[in-house]
């Protein structure tokens, strides 16, 4: 069968692909991988096409506008990631309009109602990517290969949260 025709990849496959490419990263091209940035970086881009001025003054904002290309590595990652998961989606045969049962059964089987969880959950995580100072590819992965101290806080404390709130969500189900 051909591998990316698969619907299942092994987790442990996957993890060590995504391990490999950020360890080539850092040795090649001196960066480490993550993709929270690039969302300010687009973000920015167009504030700044209406007002410069608005992003000049904004502190947070001004450090992501330098005189760099809005479509710098970071943003090509990000582009790669919904083209591989489109791709991959349509190459194994995979449906747009995956419910997961435990969500239907606690929250109901609307579609509408789902993006919109899903909408809402992926700006939560984006909002603290961006308050943590990188998301969980930049500090786990990334951060985790370079034994950097903060990012062995992060990933127990980005597990246990999400158990917890696994329970909080789907308790008595």
């Amino acid at each position: 069968m051909n591998i990316l025709k698969k619907t299942f990849w092994s987790p442990y496959s996957v993890g060590s692909a995504i391990g490999l490419i950020a360890f080539l990263s850092f040795v090649f091209m001196r960066k480490t991988i993550g993709i929270s940035t690039a969302f300010i970086r687009i973000y920015s881009f167009f504030v700044g096409l209406y007002s410069l001025d608005h992003i000049s003054k904004n502190l947070y904002l001004s450090k992501y506008v330098e005189y760099k290309p809005v479509f710098e590595w970071q943003v090509a990652l990000l582009v790669g990631i919904f083209a591989g998961a489109f791709l991959s989606a349509r190459l194994s045969g995979g449906t747009f309009s995956f419910m997961p049962y435990l969500w239907g059964q606690r929250f109901g089987f609307s579609k509408k109602t789902r993006a919109m969880g899903a909408s809402f959950g992926g700006f939560l995580m984006l909002f603290g990517a961006r308050m943590a100072g990188g998301c969980t590819m930049g500090h786990g992965i990334s951060e985790g290969m370079l034994f950097v101290s903060t990012a062995w806080i992060f990933l127990p404390v980005m597990f246990l949260s999400g158990i917890m709130m696994a329970h909080i969500l789907y308790r008595n189900k």
